[in-house]
């Protein structure tokens, strides 16, 4: 199994990066030298800055397979640099010619909800037992039903209309609760899914992983061969990774959204973590960024038991492994694509 290496998170947007020999240089706005990472051991690089990097640098990644990423202070993906398209040509051919097929994609796309909403149940439950006493057990047992019905609904359906209707009425009655499993609601509360912008702390941090997330899983297709804009429930837009936004949604739950609530609830994050704009846009501070992007890296190297595999991985090669799932169901050597089930 392929080992994880390191992501290089760039916080300061007035940083600028530059090639000495095989490492990477960090500069500030004074040309002052403020760090030195060797390219050997980085997986990615992610900017959350404008000045950006010198074409040397990006050559090297480029040649090396190490994908760029410039975002937004709040996560918001700006662009990205990459080298040549790898990978079997004939794959991406037979990726293209499925997902002409209409029920082909919808078979994909039921997987991948089949495991978000699967997820998002299990995130409610070990909450419940985790959590007994501190948190409104009915609420969060009846939303679980809720999403149960939801499941039933997506395993049934043909079509994609009631796919996705089945999806959202699941989603709005998870985040309907998402508020009750956040034990620190003296410094934080959910106030509902806001998204550009963020209108409260953990909406702040929830769309921040999200986007680091996706970012893994464009990387995860890309490493397997495969096209992570065309997709199969996300609905193809000019730049957007609709195949990475499909996977991901599996994960949304039990990484992305129990690392937040981890976060808060074990006051890893404070208030003062977070500004608050005019427009009353609430986004992380660049302190804030380094403290979130410091647990993100840790929590990438965790080893934990695939559940279709049953190998010990790292939480961090998960969208890799289940791009290759992916491709191995399009390459016909897998009979279905199996989605990410946690248990």
């Amino acid at each position: 199994m392929r080992k994880l290496k390191n992501s290089l998170y760039i916080t300061n947007p007035l940083s600028y990066l530059t090639l000495e020999g095989e490492t990477v240089v960090i500069k500030d706005e004074d040309g002052k030298i403020t760090g030195r990472v060797p390219l050997h051991n980085l997986e990615d690089i992610v900017s959350f800055g404008y000045r950006g990097m010198s074409p040397a640098l990006m050559h090297a990644c480029t040649k090396k397979g190490i994908m760029v990423s410039f975002l937004s202070k709040s996560g918001r993906f700006l662009a990205r640099i990459q080298g040549e398209v790898k990978g079997n040509v004939f794959l991406r051919e037979k990726q293209y010619h499925s997902f002409i097929d209409e029920e082909y994609r919808i078979e994909i796309a039921r997987n991948c909800i089949l495991g978000k909403l699967y997820n998002s149940r299990t995130v409610l439950d070990r909450m419940r037992r985790d959590h007994e006493g501190a948190i409104d057990d009915k609420k969060l047992a009846a939303t679980s039903e809720k999403i149960k019905k939801c499941i039933q609904k997506v395993d049934q359906t043909e079509d994609s209309v009631a796919l996705r209707a089945a999806e959202s009425e699941a989603a709005r009655a998870y985040f309907s609760v998402f508020n009750e499993m956040i034990l620190n609601r003296k410094d934080f509360c959910f106030h509902g899914r806001s998204r550009r912008p963020p209108m409260d702390e953990a909406n702040a941090m929830l769309s921040f992983v999200y986007s680091l997330l996706a970012s893994m899983f464009t990387g995860g297709l890309e490493t397997a061969g495969l096209d992570p804009y065309i997709g199969c429930f996300h609905v193809e837009r000019s730049g957007r990774p609709s195949l990475a936004l499909d996977l991901m949604e599996e994960l949304r739950p039990v990484l992305a959204d129990r690392f937040v609530l981890a976060l808060i609830n074990k006051k890893v994050m404070k208030k003062s973590d977070f500004i608050v704009e005019e427009d009353g846009a609430v986004l992380l501070s660049e302190d804030g960024r380094k403290k979130l992007l410091v647990e993100w890296q840790a929590k990438k190297k965790e080893i934990i038991t695939h559940p279709f595999l049953k190998e010990k991985v790292e939480w961090g090669l998960v969208p890799l492994i289940q791009a290759r799932l992916l491709a191995s169901h399009i390459r016909g050597d897998l009979s279905t694509y199996p989605p990410f089930l946690w248990r």
